[in-house]
């Protein structure tokens, strides 16, 4: 890449650009990251936008452009309202503008460049890597091309419409109905709050120019390792399919070394014999280079280059027959953040490479080896370094459309943007087609926009074979696709492995803390669940960290996904505050509870069942009972029998066997333990919702405050541990009901750690 560096900065000098530029500022936005202070218009996201498919020579168009935002109707406006930063949002800070556009208004830009006289005799060819949503762009007056799609990167081929020599000018109109239309935009909203944020309207990745042979060119590559055959099996995509007596070279490369050579024909899978094959992991990212090159009578036409990863992902069986995700062929548990990728002062754009690097730094660091990048599509490079660095990527395709009913199948309508969004959709996948770190390809969440589910999730699987298929995390399981997502807050909670499908928990956590001086506004900020301190959030994460690792186990979890990697606007359950600043949690605590994860799951033994599959009878009042009414002598004779669980219809993850509506309610049970029964980490499986106490032979073994959404672990007291005896036991639980729904039900489980495989 350090050669691209001196071609842009050889060429920047032959731009020709507006005016002004040191009276060029942000504006002054909520809350800006440290990377801020490195944008200027002459430095301005100047890395190379395409790492998969590289040429020697091109020309980066960011800067700033002149921008106008004028009624929808109005054609190209003669007066321009002023200079924008391209390639950041309008909305945003870091564009200098800061304006909101609106459903009805367009977008305008303009700019002039020069053509470069080495380019002289070859197509030019004009990249947007991404702009929402609707574009049309005219160059020196004529229009060149319309583009549908938020997310995608789209060309267009602009050598005749380019003059001779002097200045060339560039106009660029842009439409976007945020959420008044149906089209893919995420979590973009024009009246942001909660979980929905500021809308990205405009250009929000690199603009590009780059020249290419007129003959002919490599329009695009896909490399599908294949780590069972030893072998990378490689497709060219030419522009001129049809000129014969060419043929394609792949040479591969390892550390600079050339390793392995393979010819053919382009349009056609051309086959490369790894020999002794590095395979790609988070343990171990290795990357091999790729040059592929057409030639014709001994001579190059064209020439890209590339790299790729030896991986494999695949559902399969464990040692004890339960359905896992597999990377190269072993089952290996994913844990990694919810990714959103907001920035609070470029919005949809990182302000710098090294920021879109640093949040991937930060989730390794923090001992995390994936991550879901959610509702977003990012710029190739943030993908590049998820390759580069090891992480595992699941991604969603950005949702469009309204809701469906929750838990209730699919948006009635929804047909209506359906060629669109299945457009997008295959563009997403052919643009990321080649990266390692992309596991997993999501196609609907929790219900937003989701329609067709079995037809989506089979083409998904068709088209690209190499990778999993989730069909919906969360809400709205259509039975179909690799793996059963479901969403539980804060959690953890894990639905069964299938004979064909693994298990996953596609969202959990939440737990909120804002930090004076660095969230989007001062007051009201949000959070699933909030804590006051980083001492008690981090205390927070490492029970449900060990509640996590209970669920891998039994019933078979393989994959947790937390929420999230950065506080968002004002949503505040980041690890890390939305400038990136602070780490909010005790980095080397999570690290060393995240790394735990991926050792064997400890089994465990039941000791007092539950009455998750079958009810088991306890004794109980709702009326208050005398003060020693926890102790194993306390006859309660008198209380009703009933069976477990007690509470009401409708709480989240509860099974109600025995109807409890009132304020509190006491609980009692007996149970024997064996004389030859060793006991090694006895925990309370605990269901509760709100606050319970719970006591084992009269000493108080556990209290929690607020509510579970399913059965978690929880450690008992060193009195309560040493009061368990060989014969008669006295388990005796008391629930309080604060709000909302209630429900109480507990067990007894020995945790039993297995030896490091």
């Amino acid at each position: 890449m350090n050669h691209m560096r001196h071609v842009i900065a050889a060429f920047a000098a032959l731009l020709v650009c507006c005016p002004a530029w040191g009276q060029w500022r942000p504006a002054k936005g909520p809350l800006m990251t440290r990377w801020a202070k490195n944008v200027s218009p002459d430095n301005v996201l100047p890395e190379y936008p395409r790492p998969q498919m590289v040429r020697e020579d091109w020309l980066n168009l960011n800067a700033l452009w002149d921008y106008a935002i004028r009624p929808k109707e109005e054609g190209q406006p003669k007066e321009f309202d002023g200079k924008i930063l391209v390639p950041f949002p309008v909305e945003s800070a870091l564009s200098g503008v800061m304006k909101r556009v609106g459903e009805r208004n367009r977008l305008w830009y303009r700019r002039t460049f020069e053509t470069l006289q080495a380019w002289s005799g070859r197509r030019v060819l004009l990249h947007f890597g991404g702009v929402d949503w609707e574009t049309n762009v005219w160059v020196n007056g004529k229009e060149v091309g319309t583009h549908l799609g938020g997310y995608d990167p789209f060309s267009f081929e602009i050598t005749d419409w380019l003059k001779q020599t002097g200045k060339q000018e560039l106009v660029v109109a842009v439409w976007d109905p945020t959420d008044r239309g149906h089209q893919a935009r995420g979590k973009q909203v024009n009246k942001p709050g909660g979980i929905w944020y500021t809308a990205s309207t405009g250009i929000w990745r690199t603009v590009w120019l780059e020249p290419v042979q007129k003959q002919d060119y490599v329009k695009g590559l896909r490399i599908v390792p294949d780590i069972d055959g030893g072998e990378v099996r490689v497709r060219i995509d030419r522009f001129n399919p049809a000129v014969s007596g060419k043929v394609v070279v792949v040479v591969v490369s390892d550390g600079g070394k050339t390793i392995a050579k393979a010819e053919g024909k382009a349009g056609a899978e051309i086959k490369v014999r790894i020999p002794d094959v590095k395979l790609w992991s988070p343990d171990s990212p290795h990357l091999y280079d790729l040059k592929a090159t057409i030639m014709q009578g001994g001579r190059a036409i064209d020439e890209v280059t590339s790299y790729f990863g030896m991986r494999k992902v695949s559902i399969g069986k464990d040692e004890n027959g339960v359905t896992r995700i597999l990377l190269n062929n072993k089952p290996l548990f994913m844990l990694g953040p919810l990714d959103q990728g907001f920035w609070p002062d470029g919005l949809y754009s990182s302000p710098t490479d090294e920021a879109l690097r640093y949040d991937i730094e930060v989730t390794r660091r923090l001992g995390f080896n994936m991550c879901r990048k959610h509702v977003k599509i990012e710029p190739e490079r943030w993908y590049y370094w998820a390759d580069k660095l090891g992480l595992l990527v699941w991604q969603d395709m950005p949702n469009g459309q309204p809701n469906a009913p929750r838990r209730e199948g699919e948006v009635a309508g929804a047909k209506d943007s359906a060629k669109q969004f299945e457009r997008e959709l295959k563009a997403l996948i052919d643009s990321h087609y080649n990266h390692p770190s992309i596991v997993m390809w999501v196609a609907f969440n929790e219900g937003w926009g989701q329609y067709d589910t079995e037809r989506i999730v089979e083409w998904i699987k068709k088209y690209d074979p190499t990778r999993l298929v989730n069909c919906a995390s969360g809400w709205s399981d259509a039975g179909v696709g690799d793996v059963h997502d479901i969403h539980s807050y804060p959690g953890p909670a894990a639905p069964k492995p299938e004979p064909k499908r693994a298990a996953v928990l596609g969202e959990f956590g939440g737990l909120g803390l804002p930090l004076h001086g660095h969230t989007w506004q001062e007051e009201k900020n949000w959070g699933y669940r909030s804590f006051k301190d980083r001492l008690s959030l981090t205390e927070a994460y490492l029970r449900l960290l060990e509640n996590l690792r209970m669920l891998i186990g039994s019933p078979g979890l393989s994959a947790g996904v937390y929420t999230q990697t950065t506080d968002v606007e004002v949503e505040v359950n980041g690890l890390m505050t939305y400038d990136r600043e602070i780490i909010k949690m005790d980095a080397a605590r999570i690290r060393e509870a995240n790394r735990k994860m991926y050792l064997p799951p400890p089994v465990l033994r039941t000791i007092v069942p539950t009455s998750q599959e079958t009810g088991y009878t306890w004794r109980y009042t709702t009326g208050k009972p005398a003060e020693d009414w926890y102790k194993p002598g306390f006859d309660d004779s008198s209380w009703k029998a009933g069976l477990a669980g007690f509470g009401t219809t409708g709480t989240p993850g509860a099974v109600v066997r025995t109807k409890w509506n009132t304020p509190d309610i006491w609980i009692r049970r007996t149970f024997n333990l064996r004389e030859d029964l060793e006991l090694h980490s006895p925990h309370l499986f605990l269901h509760h919702d709100e606050d319970v106490e719970v006591y084992i032979n009269g000493k108080l073994a556990a209290k929690a405050s607020g509510y579970t959404s399913g059965y978690v672990s929880v450690s008992l007291s060193k009195q309560a541990r040493a009061s368990l005896r060989p014969g008669g036991n006295t388990l005796a639980v008391h629930c309080k009901q604060t709000g909302g729904g209630q429900y109480i039900d507990t067990g007894i489980v020995d945790v039993i750690e297995r030896e490091e495989r």
